[in-house]
Parts: structure tokens; C-alpha cells; sequence
């Protein structure tokens, strides 16, 4: 389970200083910051945030491919077959 710790916020001039324990420090000069949108967390991370599963869904809603290579896409695989169900208890000849 990931390790919390509180880290001291400095306002200074407009600006928000987050000071972490040291055992948190970050190489660099820069990081990057996320707001989660539902709780209002914030996020250090030496990484861009990755786009959500919306955010591709809609990049792949934007690109024109035909519905046709759509639905062919991948549809020989074994597991797309539908499941055969036969009685278990039933003797076989």
C-alpha cells in the first residue's frame, strides 16, 4: 500500500510552496501536477498523467474508420465464440 504523509504548504506571493518529507524528494527541477476533477486531489509526478479511458474513446471516435473494419476487427478470435452449455449430469453416448 502506498505510503501518506503530510508535507508542509508556504503561500508566498501568490505562489504555493508544497515542502515533502525528504524521504519523498523528486530529481529534477520540474514536475508535473494533476487535479482530479471529482475530489480535488492533487498529484506530483515526474510523468505526464496518462489520458483516461474518455479521453481515448473519443480520440478513437474521431478517426475515420469504416464500421465494417470496426466490427471485423478481431472477430475470427476463439474467444469470441459464444459458449456451448450442455447438462453436466446427462450421459454421454
Amino acid at each position: 500500500m502506498a505510503e501518506t504523509k503530510k508535507a508542509r504548504l508556504i503561500h508566498h506571493d501568490g505562489t504555493l510552496t508544497v515542502v515533502l518529507p525528504e524521504d519523498f524528494g523528486l530529481e529534477g527541477d520540474e514536475v508535473y501536477v494533476t487535479r482530479d476533477a471529482e475530489t480535488g486531489d492533487v498529484t506530483l509526478s515526474r510523468q505526464p498523467g496518462r489520458n483516461s479511458l474518455a479521453d481515448y474513446i473519443a480520440f478513437r471516435d474521431s478517426l475515420d474508420i469504416p464500421q465494417e473494419d470496426l466490427d471485423a476487427y478481431m472477430a475470427e478470435r476463439p474467444m469470441n465464440q459464444p459458449a456451448t452449455w450442455r447438462n453436466v449430469f446427462e450421459d454421454e453416448e
